[in-house]
């Protein structure tokens, strides 16, 4: 695995990575805010075909807009970000569809989880984005189009757009053929 823009401070131990985001950090282009950011951290390996990524996130965050979860890229302007997104104190479980312009869905979870279980998965050029907070039962958040292209890249992302950074753990990711 490798990054897309190393965070300032990150360990892998295990099948566990500790990552503290740098400031200023995002993933986003355009739409709403008319900017073009892509300097968030991505630790990825590149698959081809169809495949399921799942881990749990495990995030202290504390400012506006931090953000955990997986990434699937095709390029800078043709991506997928998912996962925990911070906003107005409640952690939201949220899935940015890039294709040029940004989009942003998200939903609020009642009551700020200590973990979220996220699996996605891909089938040619649709990415299905589930969640669960108990491991058993997981809930579809976002069946979205990538792109036909063979390989992309896909891994742990965080980010903090507006904050100093936060610290966040990654538990047992598993990158799998489909």
């Amino acid at each position: 695995m490798q990054w897309l823009n190393e965070p300032p401070r990150w360990q892998e131990q295990g099948s566990s990575l500790t990552v503290t985001t740098g400031p200023k950090t995002d993933f986003w282009r355009k739409t709403h805010y008319g900017f073009v950011r892509d300097n968030g951290h991505f630790y990825y390996q590149e698959m081809s075909g169809n495949f399921t990524a799942t881990v749990e996130i495990i995030g202290q965050y504390n400012t506006l807009y931090d953000q955990a979860g997986l990434m699937l890229r095709v390029d800078e302007a043709n991506w997928i970000k998912c996962g925990i997104e911070y906003v107005n104190g409640v952690q939201h479980v949220s899935a940015v569809v890039t294709r040029d312009f940004s989009d942003w869905s998200v939903v609020p979870v009642a009551q700020n989880p200590s973990a979220l279980l996220l699996r996605v998965s891909r089938d040619g050029d649709a990415v299905e984005v589930r969640y669960s907070l108990d491991g058993a039962n997981y809930i579809m958040l976002r069946l979205a189009h990538l792109t036909l292209e063979d390989r992309v890249m896909v891994g742990p992302m965080a980010a903090s757009p507006d904050g100093d950074g936060f610290s966040v753990r990654f538990e047992g990711l598993k990158i799998e053929p489909a």
